[in-house]
């Protein structure tokens, strides 16, 4: 499996990569119990382990500038080597290509990392240079469901992202396709929104870890006539005021919502609408905000 390269060297995968599909969700703050309470989840066992995952890199961040992840994932007893490229993505619902093996010790194998062919770079300069560059810990409960003649695997994580003495919280449910359609993973976290606060995310654990590394947060432009472009804007936005509690984050994403109210469908106008004027509330994130921003999506992407 060798991936093909563009000429801004951003890794992509070629098309028997094995895929990732993932819908993540920010949680607001208290809703982990109300989130385990959900009837959709009362009736199925769960699981949960404490992960400790370490992100390597080079020093000059070769992996990072091709948009490659490699971390390394540990419950105390098995470890997993994972390798993602960036993929796609909108409204919080990515598609990316992704490898693992099985460690039995804490430490890469880099053999099997060069024979992947999704690392720029030759296996001996793979032993030589790379080194945790960050790491991320939490508590993760996962269910495995089948919704819509789908089957999902929903998984809470509650914990943190550590660089160096820089921490933010991780607050945030993924939703991984395992086998069906996408739009199974839309119908549930509608339903998961009927009684948790929640909106989408788009920043992954390790973007958010280089964020607040580097204390940069950068969102995607906005022009009025790419309402797809306008929503991204707002929730990466969402995802820096969340980690940087910088007012400028959450400015950013009313004014890419008030752009969505000139949008020729009046039901996108309205929900984008309602939004902004939602964030002017000190308490934004609630059940209806994170209901109307999924509706607000079908409305963008299922056309």
């Amino acid at each position: 499996m060798n991936p093909s390269t563009h000429s801004d060297d951003t890794v992509t995968n070629a098309p028997d990569s094995p895929q990732e599909v993932e819908l993540k969700l920010a949680l607001g703050q208290g809703s982990a119990e109300t989130l385990k309470a959900h009837p959709l989840l009362q009736s199925t066992p769960s699981e949960t382990h404490r992960l400790a995952n370490v992100y390597y890199d080079t020093p000059d961040r070769a992996l990072e500038q091709h948009r490659v992840a490699l971390r390394l994932r540990g419950d105390g007893q098995r470890f997993v080597q994972t390798v993602k490229t960036a993929g796609s993505g909108h409204g919080g619902l990515h598609t990316r290509g992704e490898w693992e093996t099985q460690r039995d010790e804490e430490s890469l194998d880099t053999d099997w990392l060069a024979g992947l062919g999704v690392i720029p770079f030759e296996q001996d300069a793979v032993r030589q240079t790379l080194q945790p560059v960050y790491r991320t810990d939490f508590q993760r409960t996962r269910w495995l469901l089948e919704h819509e003649g789908s089957h999902i695997e929903l998984a809470l994580d509650i914990g943190e992202a550590i660089v160096g003495e820089r921490r933010v919280a991780i607050h945030e449910i993924e939703l991984e396709l395992k086998a069906g359609r996408e739009a199974a993973l839309w119908s549930l976290a509608e339903q998961l929104a009927g009684q948790c606060a929640l909106r989408p995310a788009n920043a992954s654990k390790a973007a958010r870890a280089v964020s607040l590394r580097e204390q940069q947060w950068t969102l995607p432009p906005c022009a009025l006539d790419m309402p797809e472009q306008c929503l991204e804007r707002a929730i990466l936005a969402l995802d820096a005021f969340q980690d940087s509690r910088e007012p400028e984050f959450l400015y950013a994403a009313r004014q890419a919502l008030l752009n969505l109210t000139r949008h020729d469908e009046p039901g996108v106008a309205m929900l984008a609408g309602r939004l902004a004027d939602a964030l002017a509330r000190p308490e934004w994130l609630d059940g209806p905000f994170g209901q109307q921003w999924l509706l607000l999506m079908q409305h963008l992407y299922r056309q």
